[in-house]
């Protein structure tokens, strides 16, 4: 059944309309999605989070069916640091504090924001098949630029990389997510409806394109600031990412983020493309399940 015992539901919060799906009993849990997905890509193992946790998993703002921002000279309006802000008042409008944070591809990023900007609420933070945005960009070379074209091609100007996607959504889907080479039932049948319904909601396509161009403005003038600053992830960090990836091949992960945290981190890969939790979800549960211990 897909995400039994989960409720979906819709919250304000930071003045934006949330849709979420909420499950199980125990401390706080929030799953954080990646691009160009939703809130769906945790059905395999949120269920099993939700018999220790109390598990939050929005669609992130512009993404799934959440609030979509109108697009902005300076793309503020999909920036990392208001879209950690939506989440810490989701969190604590739902009664949570301070919560741990399973995050995957841009949820990722957001979620390293967030704890940046607010570790006082952030409990543990893992990651899944980033670095931070950040060192990406100034470790750019011509196997990341060709690897990650889609960085480059979402960020150009409004509203070209739309008009060219929204021509034919579903095919733009499946060549995305194709980065390691899969067919059109590698994700579950109701998890790729959803995201292809979400794709088609008037915005998706736009906030998405915005949250590419704020990484290569905004948010990168966030996290210059964050490190003249001497800030770094406080709490202890789990990086996962996915051995048949780029991840391993270009960067030694663990070593990046040890610069980029004060505490202890940890991690290491998993028999998997990108897509971590929908590929290889047992083992993902074997990380988390020590992690989160």
């Amino acid at each position: 059944m897909f995400f039994e015992g989960f409720t979906p539901e819709y919250r304000e919060a930071n003045g934006q309309r949330i849709r979420l799906r909420r499950g199980g009993s125990g401390p706080p849990l929030l799953l954080l999605h990646g691009n160009p997905q939703t809130h769906a890509m945790w059905h395999k193992i949120a269920p099993t989070l939700a018999r220790r946790f109390t598990v939050i998993a929005p669609d992130i703002r512009g993404y799934g069916f959440s609030a979509k921002p109108p697009a902005m000279p300076d793309s503020a309006g999909m920036a990392k640091r208001a879209m950690a802000a939506d989440l810490v008042a989701l969190m604590a409008g739902l009664g949570h504090e301070r919560f741990t944070v399973v995050s995957h591809d841009r949820g990722a990023r957001v979620a390293h924001r967030l704890a940046l900007d607010h570790p006082e609420r952030v409990e543990r933070l893992c990651t899944m098949d980033i670095i931070p945005t950040l060192a990406h960009f100034e470790r750019t070379t011509m196997e990341f630029a060709l690897g990650y074209y889609h960085w480059f091609f979402l960020a150009q100007p409004h509203d070209k990389p739309e008009r060219m996607i929204l021509r034919d959504v579903e095919d733009w889907f499946d060549l995305h997510t194709s980065r390691e080479p899969k067919d059109r039932g590698f994700f579950h049948p109701e998890a790729r409806a959803d995201y292809l319904a979400a794709l088609r909601e008037e915005g998706t396509v736009r906030s998405i394109c915005e949250d590419y161009r704020a990484a290569t403005a905004i948010d990168l003038e966030h996290d210059r600031a964050s490190r003249a600053a001497g800030q770094k992830i406080q709490c202890p960090l789990l990086a996962l990412w996915g051995s048949k990836g780029s991840i391993p091949k270009w960067y030694d992960a663990l070593a990046i983020w040890r610069d980029y945290a004060a505490g202890e981190v940890t991690g290491g890969g998993v028999e998997s493309g990108h897509y971590l939790a929908e590929e290889a979800p047992e083992e993902v549960l074997i990380w988390l399940g020590r992690f989160l211990s």
